[in-house]
């Protein structure tokens, strides 16, 4: 039987840092509030330059290293978000052609802060089908981009980043071990963006209202999300054969602080094995359980045979959690200067190409024109 073990992983955050004292000279609001309340003090704003795309592709390229794989093994590319760079294409296929996987698939999935979950189960089924062997997901938003920075309830919560992890087909049988994933619609209205859609169009009055903002009642989610980790947690776990007990870390979406605690006391979950860092970032949606398990990886906090529980909830409503069995060493491993050299290189390599196949098509398109007006 084929197993899709996670052999590479890595994340990236914009530079730029909004404290909850910057964001007390925008909006009424304090820092004592926004701690109290939500657990966050800072989270990372995309720059000018940022976008979604662009921060999973860094991600991607780090996952790469650590799994010290060439882009061109991937045969897939999976990116989980709710704010692509545009309505079309997909990030998935943005990232495919800047990190140079030039025989890979790609496709985005929305399942908003349940998406990496999403993104897990699909590929791990896929590889596990033996169809594909290796496979790169991603969870990647900027969320700053669609917030109403005017309105103190949401802006203060959301924060911009991207997680990778590496999927290759293996024998030994670890990764995934259980996955539950779920949808309730009748909640659809509890966290959306009412336009901008294809059921409502934006209008300069969608514009003027923030419309194409994230509205959220804030109280309904609060209630859903505590009750859903906690049972889907247990649904994941009786899929496993496993027990509470057996949970060596627990890394669920970084919403709100007091979500965290208040899902892992009724699970009954100490504090060591629960993994949180929504005070560094904020609510990064789908890229927020991939953020945290990198930095769980970096923290010493992942080893091998490690039974991680990672649990995802958001618009759709949406959920999914999932049973992971940790099977490689994650212990740092020096990067040999030639590698790091051949590395860059392949990057500008793909650079080159994507602007070549470019300049190839508006070639082929101005000849194509002139044969059409007989020059």
């Amino acid at each position: 039987m084929a197993y899709a073990q996670i052999v590479g992983w890595g994340y990236a955050v914009p530079a730029r840092v909004l404290t909850n004292f910057d964001l007390e000279k925008m909006v009424d609001t304090s820092d004592e509030w926004i701690r109290t309340r939500t657990g966050i003090s800072e989270r990372r704003i995309a720059g000018p330059k940022e976008s979604t795309s662009t921060l999973a592709t860094r991600a991607a390229q780090n996952a790469l290293q650590v799994a010290d794989l060439s882009p061109g093994r991937v045969d897939l590319v999976i990116v989980a978000t709710s704010t692509p760079d545009y309505p079309v294409p997909s990030v998935a296929s943005l990232v495919q052609d800047s990190i140079g996987a030039s025989r890979a698939g790609a496709f985005d999935v929305n399942a908003a802060c349940s998406g990496f979950i999403y993104a897990l189960a699909v590929a791990s089924g896929l590889i596990s089908s033996g169809l594909y062997e290796t496979i790169l997901i991603i969870g990647a938003d900027t969320l700053s981009r669609i917030v109403d920075w005017t309105d103190r309830s949401t802006c203060v919560l959301f924060g911009d980043g991207a997680g990778a992890l590496l999927l290759r087909r293996s024998e030994s049988p670890t990764g995934l071990r259980s996955c539950v994933l779920g949808s309730d619609g009748s909640g659809v209205s509890s966290l959306l963006i009412p336009a901008g859609g294809s059921r409502n169009p934006l209008t300069p009055e969608h514009l003027q209202n923030r419309q194409n903002t994230i509205k959220m009642k804030g109280s309904e989610v609060y209630r859903f999300a505590i009750s859903t980790i906690v049972q889907a947690t247990r649904q994941a776990l009786d899929a496993a054969g496993m027990r509470v007990d057996d949970i060596d870390l627990f890394i669920p979406h970084q919403a709100n602080i007091r979500i965290i605690q208040a899902a892992a006391r009724a699970l009954d979950i100490p504090d060591e094995k629960v993994f949180s860092n929504v005070h560094r970032y904020g609510n990064t949606s789908a890229a927020s359980i991939p953020i945290a398990l990198c930095e769980a990886i970096e923290s010493g906090r992942v080893r091998v045979g490690a039974n991680l529980a990672l649990v995802g909830f958001g618009a759709g409503l949406s959920w999914g959690a999932a049973i992971v069995q940790w099977g490689v060493d994650t212990t740092p491993v020096p990067i040999a200067w030639w590698k790091s050299v051949l590395r860059n290189l392949h990057s500008r390599e793909a650079m080159v190409r994507s602007f070549a196949l470019r300049t190839q098509r508006r070639l082929d398109a101005l000849r194509r024109l002139n044969g059409i007006h007989g020059v």
